[in-house]
């Protein structure tokens, strides 16, 4: 007894409880919040053995440390690894992903401490922190009595822990070969290697990224190259092309709009009744899909602009801004357009300042150009009803043609806003989140419509087109319960693929509207511009999108996980289903298509990271 007095440390049995509770404590987060499913017994053995080395290891980090910050020293490590849980638990969330090392770089990018950060907070959240007060007590009680922590036991614990860690990596391996080959699909990497030791990997696969393009050099664009021209070979020209040539582009970014919304009516009421309204006179693409990750509609301008796939982690806004790119506000300019961004929020956030520039836009209303109140605003910044208005005098004043982008924001998690703008009268007092979201979806509609309005008023509409998308999700998947009560039906995986369809809507005043039926994704949006336009680049193009009116369809849609959709099938969560009946089949129905997505998205990050088209003056010359 004395002689634990005197120690300032703690003992063994306090180290073993200690690793045996936030190893519980996490495997509840997985299964609880995470919802990592298994399949074989293997992947159950994984997912429950995984936490043990790395909890072990960090904890018993804490070991070495002096006797007289040891406690101290034990129990930050401690709140370190359950604060990187809890941080992972909000972010999925609403993202259903999981914290990336570029994330947490651009953290005020991604909301910080907002509304949107505490409509993610549950009341039951707090249970997650019990176990720190009672360690904590423990140890100033010195209750942990038993034996201390001798040097050779510290050393045992920590090869232990390194051994189990390498124990799970070869499991994994065994598991799944390809496993560090598909560095994008982070839900796989939690399953086989634990949450902990994927941010571990996560800072050891960024490190590499982030020193690629110094080892790049012009060959390494020969194998893209040569893929992305075996793949648009044989394509038919379209009926359609130079449908639109000349004409003004006006691209609107319709924020967190799903397709589910359009022709859908709550209690009698359309959602969408201007965009139900010029169906009819627009080409419409049914199944459409957003292809964005962590950058949301960041990735969703990147991929339209650039034809590249967004990346794995973080935003290309925030990790390459001063890359080469041959975005289409520079091929634009070729055939004499200018090109111009509108949107109400800091010219900052998510670093769109410098992106802008590098991707050739000649100018960006932002914020600064707006007048703002807290009359006009709701969550993150101007209504777009005003925000429209105030845009037009600007819009009437750039050269023609132009290309212009329009970013709404009211559309926004946590759907806010107030009683007077409410076009959607729901009957419902208390809205649950799905409830409002259909709300700010009715007032964005309203928006659209004054727009169309006044573009005709300023005599801009007859000489444009018109194209409309949706950016990304809006109803997460921590929110399909009260969807379900909506749809009526419960949301399966090939359901919630189905889910991620946005809005497609091109409308060229004076043409006649078509349903084309091709799957399609936001990769294609700048193929197809182009195609509409009649306009043909003058550089070498290493693009991974697909003119959606031509006459040879699209025949596969990436997902940054990995995940891919087909004319007959879905590949989610490591399952393949018909895509029509949303029945399980064989994995082969789906396998002939696994080169070809680790290929496009392997290609494209090498594109991003090695900023490969640096090379393409090289290229030309040659």
């Amino acid at each position: 007894m004395n002689g634990m007095k005197k120690l300032n440390s703690y003992s063994f049995p306090f180290y073993i409880l200690a690793v045996i509770v936030l190893w519980l404590k996490t495997l509840v987060i997985y299964f609880f919040e995470f919802d990592l499913r298994t399949s074989t017994f293997l992947e159950t053995f994984l997912i429950l053995v995984n936490p043990l080395g790395s909890i072990g290891l960090f904890l018993g980090i804490s070991l070495f440390f002096p006797k007289k910050v040891r406690k101290t020293a034990f129990m930050v490590l401690y709140i370190l690894l359950t604060g990187l849980l809890y941080g992972n638990i909000l972010y999925y969330r609403f993202y259903i992903d999981f914290i990336t090392v570029p994330v947490l770089f651009q953290f005020q990018n991604v909301g910080g401490l907002s509304q949107s950060t505490l409509e993610l907070i549950n009341w039951t959240d707090p249970l997650l922190f019990i176990d720190i007060a009672i360690l904590a007590w423990l140890l100033v009680k010195r209750v942990d009595k038993g034996l201390p922590l001798t040097i050779i036991k510290r050393t045992s614990m920590i090869c232990s822990s390194i051994a189990l860690i390498i124990l799970v990596i070869l499991s994994g391996f065994i598991e799944n070969p390809q496993l560090f080959k598909k560095s994008y699909d982070r839900e796989n990497l939690v399953k086989t290697l634990g949450s902990f030791n994927y941010h571990i990997y996560d800072i050891l696969f960024n490190s590499k990224m982030s020193v690629q393009r110094a080892f790049a050099d012009s060959t390494d664009v020969d194998d893209v190259t040569k893929y992305i021209n075996k793949l648009n070979s044989n394509a038919p020209p379209s009926s359609m092309s130079g449908l639109a040539k000349g004409k003004n582009v006006i691209l609107i970014s319709l924020e967190s709009t799903q397709q589910l919304v359009i022709n859908r009516k709550i209690n009698g009421e359309e959602i969408t009744p201007f965009l139900n309204s010029i169906l009819k006179d627009s080409l419409y693409f049914p199944n459409f899909y957003h292809q964005t990750a962590q950058g949301k509609t960041s990735d969703a301008e990147f991929m339209i602009d650039n034809g590249l796939y967004p990346l794995s982690g973080g935003s290309v806004f925030v990790r390459r801004p001063r890359n080469d790119f041959y975005a289409l506000p520079e091929i634009l300019k070729e055939d004499g357009y200018y090109s111009a961004v509108f949107h109400s929020n800091d010219e900052t956030f998510w670093n769109r300042e410098n992106m802008y520039e590098t991707m050739g836009y000649d100018q960006f209303f932002s914020k600064k150009y707006y007048h703002v109140s807290e009359e006009n605003s709701v969550n993150y910044g101007l209504k777009d009803i005003p925000f429209f208005e105030q845009s037009i005098p600007y819009l009437k004043d750039l050269p023609q043609p132009f290309y212009a982008k329009f970013l709404t924001l009211t559309n926004h998690f946590p759907f806010l806003l107030e009683p007077e703008d409410q076009f959607l009268k729901d009957d419902e007092e208390n809205p649950d989140l799905v409830h409002r979201y259909f709300r700010t979806v009715r007032y964005e509609d309203e928006a659209i419509k004054r727009f169309f309005t006044l573009l005709k008023k300023n005599g801009l509409y007859d000489n444009s087109i018109i194209i409309l998308y949706g950016d990304h999700y809006g109803i997460s998947k921590s929110y399909h319960k009260e969807l379900e009560q909506v749809l009526d039906k419960e949301i399966t995986p090939n359901e919630q693929i189905d889910l991620q369809k946005v809005p497609f809507i091109i409308h060229i005043p004076g043409e006649k509207g078509k349903i084309i039926k091709t799957i399609g994704g936001q990769t294609d949006i700048r193929q197809t511009i182009l195609d509409l336009l009649g306009i043909h680049p003058e550089k070498p193009v290493i693009d991974f999108g697909h003119s959606l009116i031509s006459k040879k369809p699209k025949d596969l849609v990436v997902f940054r996980d990995g995940s891919f959709v087909t004319k007959k099938y879905t590949f989610t969560e490591n399952a393949c289903y018909n895509k029509l009946t949303g029945d399980k089949v064989k994995m082969s129905k789906c396998t002939p298509y696994f080169d070809r997505v680790q290929n496009e998205l392997n290609f494209s990050d090498n594109v991003i990271f090695g900023d490969l088209l640096r090379f393409n003056d090289e290229k030309m010359a040659e």
